[in-house]
């Protein structure tokens, strides 16, 4: 039997969970839809507002394929805390941005956000100065377009008062590398594509924004080629706009505390039938640490992966992701078996998400933000969640500190 014919693996991603909400609500009609390169969005005017007034674009974040507005709106409102709401209530018009493939490079989707800050500029009724920002990637994509544009245009092109971010991976992301190099062992669909999840971990997108990358040609773990290009673009941008104030909150806490229930080295989850006694561990530290026995029945494939000089990143401060809990549903959907022990890891380090410190060593991973010295980050001002939560999880703390400041 071969990838072709194998009995189909439900399609699944492990990205932002931003077109994912637990509450749908009601979304209701937009009061302007634009398409700009890249992109389009959709924009809801502020309750007291008859044209758009007072802009605040949000970027979409990473996940597979075309950003999903109907969903990104419903995780935004109807979660912990309704932030649309809100924000149309205090007089800010909302601009959702999508891009038309999220696994495109942060270059390229660039373009859709000095899009959709200039066609903001071009509507705007007024000299209200912009807010634009995002969540997870779409906080990167911003930072980057807003410093490019001082950079490469006029000093003010974008017209920008307040930059923001909502748990984005600055100094990168986590997924464990053993789930990536799994994305690889998955079959392929009727149409002879690679399964989304591959094609997710393969994407321009990925290779940016994570810290270690599991490469499908070398099987080698690494910083990707096109990580490294993308932090040399930003040197050449200044790293961070200069004009507007910048201000980040991150979903981990800012005191050193991660999960307590993820122990290093233990099992994460095991699976079985199609892919018999496949095994993922908690990231631990030390050398040549085994972090997934990876076995497939047809074709036949066994393989061993393993880490060196790792910290302890799964159960590190941050915001978390479903990962594990996300393949084995897949996998039981599929009419597997999965023994699951930790449906959740970090996958934005808080150290990352608030631009402090990088994260390769475990000291830096695990440091009680709260005690550094806040000139270490590049942003204006920052806030970590009290307790941990779900990666972009729009709760109100995190919400009404942002919007406090806009």
């Amino acid at each position: 039997m071969s990838e072709t014919t194998e009995a189909p693996v439900t399609p699944f991603s492990i990205g932002d969970p931003l077109d994912s909400p637990s509450h749908p609500v009601e979304v209701p009609d937009f009061d302007e839809e634009w398409t700009v390169d890249k992109g389009f969005t959709w924009v809801f005017y502020g309750n007291e507002n008859t044209t758009l007034t007072r802009p605040v674009i949000i970027a979409d974040g990473f996940n597979h394929g075309k950003s999903k507005l109907k969903e990104l709106y419903e995780f935004l409102e109807g979660e912990d805390y309704p932030l649309i709401s809100e924000l149309r209530r205090r007089g800010m018009d909302v601009v959702l941005l999508g891009f038309d493939n999220r696994t495109d490079s942060i270059l390229t989707n660039s373009k859709a956000v000095e899009g959709a800050i200039r066609e903001a500029i071009r509507r705007r009724t007024g000299s209200e100065r912009l807010i634009v920002g995002g969540f997870s990637m779409g906080g990167l994509i911003a930072r980057y377009t807003l410093a490019r544009m001082e950079t490469d245009f006029h000093e003010d092109e974008h017209q920008t008062g307040v930059y923001f971010s909502f748990d984005t991976p600055h100094r990168g992301a986590s997924i464990p590398v053993g789930v990536q190099a799994f994305a690889y062992l998955l079959p392929y669909g009727l149409d002879l594509k690679p399964h989304p999840f591959e094609q997710q971990m393969n994407s321009p997108a990925a290779r940016q924004m994570l810290w270690q990358h599991y490469d499908k040609k070398t099987q080698k773990i690494g910083v990707a080629s096109e990580r490294i290009a993308l932090l040399n673009e930003l040197d050449r941008v200044g790293r961070w706009p200069r004009i507007p104030r910048k201000l980040a909150v991150a979903n981990g806490r800012g005191d050193g505390v991660g999960l307590p229930d993820v122990d290093p080295g233990k099992v994460a989850l095991r699976l079985d039938v199609r892919y018999p006694g496949t095994t993922f561990y908690a990231q631990a530290q030390g050398d040549d640490v085994t972090v997934a026995y990876l076995k497939r029945a047809f074709p036949a494939t066994e393989r061993t992966i393993t880490t060196s000089g790792f910290p302890e990143l799964d159960g590190a401060p941050g915001g978390t992701l479903a990962t594990y809990q996300i393949l084995a549903n897949s996998m039981i959907e599929a009419g597997g078996e999965a023994d699951l022990r930790y449906p959740h890891v970090c996958f934005v380090p808080s150290v990352s998400a608030v631009d402090i410190l990088d994260f390769a060593r475990q000291e830096d991973l695990y440091a009680k933000i709260d005690g550094l010295d806040p000139s270490q980050s590049g942003l204006d001002e920052f806030h970590c969640s009290s307790v941990t939560t779900p990666h972009t999880f729009p709760t109100e703390e995190l919400c009404t500190w942002l919007m406090d400041r806009f």
